[in-house]
């Protein structure tokens, strides 16, 4: 199974939250929070939902611990390799 990779989450946090481009996503993101970037609990549930189709890992219970970009992708990346 393919890797969750800081440019891929990007795009499914775009997705997620129905935008098209955001500049809070430029840049290097993985230590800021979700929160800093403008990320609500409800986007955060979409996110989990586009990852759990696409990697086949249910991060619904443990994406309130998972609050930056990078642990976020680990956390996936981690349950994938499993």
């Amino acid at each position: 199974m393919a890797e969750l990779t800081i440019d891929r989450l990007k795009d499914i946090l775009r997705i997620s939250a129905g935008e098209d481009e955001s500049e809070q996503l430029a840049g290097e993101i993985g230590e800021t929070t979700f929160g800093e970037l403008g990320y609500d609990s409800l986007a955060l549930l979409e996110t989990a939902a586009l990852i759990k189709r696409e990697y086949g890992v249910d991060i619904t219970d443990d994406i309130e611990h998972l609050t930056t970009p990078q642990a976020l992708t680990d956390f996936v990346n981690a349950k994938s390799a499993a």
